[in-house]
């Protein structure tokens, strides 16, 4: 899983000092709305998850916009280790 190939990069030390960094915010972001989506893949009409998604993938969007901002070079480094598409609105 991808997680665990972005975790291992990371030292333990690391790890435990940059939890509240803007890429791994980004990191537990996508993770769950990947969730989230095979879950509505099976459950159409959950339409409080479908809330919840839209309200996870605002929050994932502000922080990669705040990342392409401050870290042009990190910015696409994390879309392409997750495999994400870069944002429109850059």
């Amino acid at each position: 899983m991808v997680k665990n190939s972005f975790i291992s990069v990371i030292s333990q030390k690391e790890k435990e000092e940059n939890r509240g960094s803007v890429e791994f915010q980004i990191f537990r972001f996508t993770n769950r709305i990947r969730r989230l989506t095979s879950h509505l893949k099976l459950h159409k009409k959950d339409y409080l998850s479908q809330i919840g998604l839209r309200k996870l993938l605002g929050k994932r969007e502000r922080l990669l916009s705040y990342l392409s901002k401050k870290n042009i070079m990190g910015y696409k480094e994390l879309i392409n280790r997750l495999d994400i598409r870069e944002s429109k609105t850059r």
